[in-house]
């Protein structure tokens, strides 16, 4: 599958997608630090990269509908993390989620996978959690979402982190709730 890396830092997404086989379509990274060893790691060549994602058209992500079968990456979690000053929404890198939203409501991948810290979830009494999960579904996603601690998996160390996996909707079977069966809303 191909997809397309939004907030690449320097690659941990790409890693594991290039591991398993999956081709990089493009790239976002604003930081030039980050981007300049992202080059240095991967080959980039015939790749699109982009810097500043807020200065990305819909055309030109609409320019990959059918193309890309995954986007990936995490938007800034400092407004999020309990180690900042929790201003959400209200800070503008908290706002960098949206536009995270709008590539994926452009493109129209099969998936998408978005990470960011734990304290995403319970930010804002919770508040923050839903519109993220409820934005993925209005854009028609069926949603999945779990914390996840690297160091369980390898790494040498102690990083908590949200994880959450989308898969659009008409691509999906969708089998109906059973009596008493709930909702991810319903956790919310």
């Amino acid at each position: 599958m191909k997809f397309i890396d939004l907030f690449s830092g320097i690659g941990g997404f790409r890693s594991a997608l290039e591991m398993n086989g999956h081709e990089c379509l493009a790239f976002a990274e604003i930081d030039k630090y980050a981007r300049q060893s992202y080059k240095a790691i991967y080959n980039t060549e015939n790749e699109k990269e982009w810097h500043d994602i807020t200065a990305i058209t819909d055309d030109e992500w609409k320019s990959y509908r059918g193309k890309c079968d995954i986007i990936c990456g995490g938007s800034p979690c400092q407004s999020f993390s309990i180690a900042g000053k929790r201003a959400g929404f209200e800070d503008t890198r908290g706002t960098l989620f949206f536009y995270y939203v709008n590539a994926i409501k452009q493109v129209q991948p099969k998936y998408f996978i978005y990470e960011n810290v734990k304290g995403m979830m319970s930010h804002d009494g919770g508040n923050t959690i839903k519109t993220v999960l409820q934005a993925f579904d209005e854009i028609g996603y069926e949603i999945d979402f779990d914390l996840f601690n690297s160091k369980y998996y390898g790494v040498p160390q102690n990083r908590e982190r949200i994880y959450i996996v989308g898969r659009r909707k008409n691509d999906v079977y969708k089998r109906p709730l059973r009596e008493g069966q709930a909702s991810i809303f319903d956790f919310i």
